[in-house]
């Protein structure tokens, strides 16, 4: 699937609109931190073989207002955190192990035990040059603040990623709707929640009727980088979504995946639109939107790793044998072990919405007991 995006420009965004998306180059700092060596506490700034003084204080240094001159032997200046150590000082007295009066500095404490004593050198946190964030690497708060610090205030990305969402079916109805005869449509807006902490632009196609001609049309008009489907993937007389994507001039890259619940997932191509056709069963649309359509996004705007990464738990139940599809379990973490839900009818949204997580079986696994190991997918 990753396979079918193509190659994807280039931006520079500033920092706090780059914040989410993934590094498109390495980034690195164009500025040593500390730029000087600066005091970690409040106190005074000495030379460390002056020791055990007294001092006399000949003036000051704070955060932007540094001392203008040096420390000779003997002397001392008053010092505050995140200040610039003067010029032939090299530890910091800190205040509480002082005492003062007047100008005349004396020892009231242990004072530092090494030279060096309270110093942040030079290039602690990083050097010039040094690789801040590698490409694909996502730009977490974190990560903004180390590219600010590094100086940078605009950051190479990839453009957000235009996403086309189409529901199908005749049985939709938008949602609001309490007509019993009518199904109101959910994987939408679903959908369009899946992708919200994503760098995504979400293109409401709404709901498409079962009609070739109407698919085929819709199909042929999106401009988008990916175009995700819900519905009428599969082999009945109303699944018309791969036959209208063919007749748009697409292609189907592949069909069916050894998967449950998402068995009839597509794949394909239109133009430069990457197409995912989904279930229509909301469940099984989740499952599927977790699985590829997130990665896909995640791929398409940069990450090198996108793919979802299962974490160890615990099982709080038996679990029997798996078939031969690789099974995710709607299920809850409850007291430190998860525990899968009593039933796994995909049509179930209300399971799914009070789960946390799904728990992955690998195709054919064997039954399972209380406190066994298992993998499992965290759900936001």
């Amino acid at each position: 699937m990753l396979a079918l995006a193509s190659e994807r420009s280039i931006v520079e965004l500033p920092l706090r609109q780059a914040a989410g998306r993934w590094a498109a180059r390495d980034v690195t700092a164009r500025r040593t931190q500390p730029g000087h060596d600066l005091s970690a506490m409040d106190g005074y700034a000495i030379r460390f073989q002056d020791m055990p003084g007294p001092w006399t204080v000949i003036g000051e240094s704070a955060a932007g207002r540094p001392f203008s001159g040096s420390v000779e032997a003997g002397q001392a200046t008053r010092i505050f955190t995140g200040a610039v150590l003067p010029e032939g000082a090299d530890t910091v007295l800190i205040q509480e192990e002082a005492a003062r009066d007047g100008a005349v500095l004396t020892l009231a404490g242990e004072g530092p035990a090494h030279q060096g004593r309270n110093v942040r050198r030079r290039g602690l946190d990083f050097s010039e040059g040094a690789t801040l964030i590698a490409a694909g690497q996502r730009l977490t708060p974190a990560r903004i603040a180390v590219a600010a610090t590094g100086g940078h205030a605009v950051l190479p990305v990839r453009p957000a990623v235009r996403v086309a969402i189409a529901a199908t079916g005749d049985e939709l109805v938008p949602p609001g709707s309490t007509d019993p005869a009518a199904l109101p449509e959910s994987n939408g807006v679903m959908l369009a929640a899946m992708l919200a902490d994503l760098p995504a632009e979400i293109i409401d196609l709404g709901i498409l009727p079962d009609d070739l001609g109407k698919l085929r049309d819709a199909f042929a008009s999106v401009e988008a980088d990916l175009l995700v489907t819900t519905g009428g993937a599969s082999v009945g007389d109303h699944d018309l979504v791969q036959p209208a994507l063919k007749a748009a001039g697409g292609s189907v890259d592949f069909w069916r995946i050894a998967l449950r619940p998402g068995k009839p997932m597509m794949a394909g191509r239109l133009g430069e639109t990457v197409v995912l056709s989904l279930p229509g069963n909301p469940v099984s649309a989740f499952v599927t939107a977790t699985l590829f359509v997130r990665p896909l996004i995640a791929h398409l705007a940069g990450a090198a790793d996108p793919l979802p990464k299962p974490i160890p738990a615990v099982l709080g139940e038996d679990l029997p044998a798996n078939g031969p599809r690789i099974d995710y379990l709607r299920a809850a973490m409850i007291d430190g072990r998860v525990h899968a839900a009593a039933i796994q009818d995909s049509s179930m949204l209300l399971t799914l919405a009070r789960s946390t997580c799904l728990i992955v079986r690998p195709p054919h696994a064997p039954a399972t007991a209380m406190g066994d190991s298992a993998e499992i997918l965290m759900l936001a």
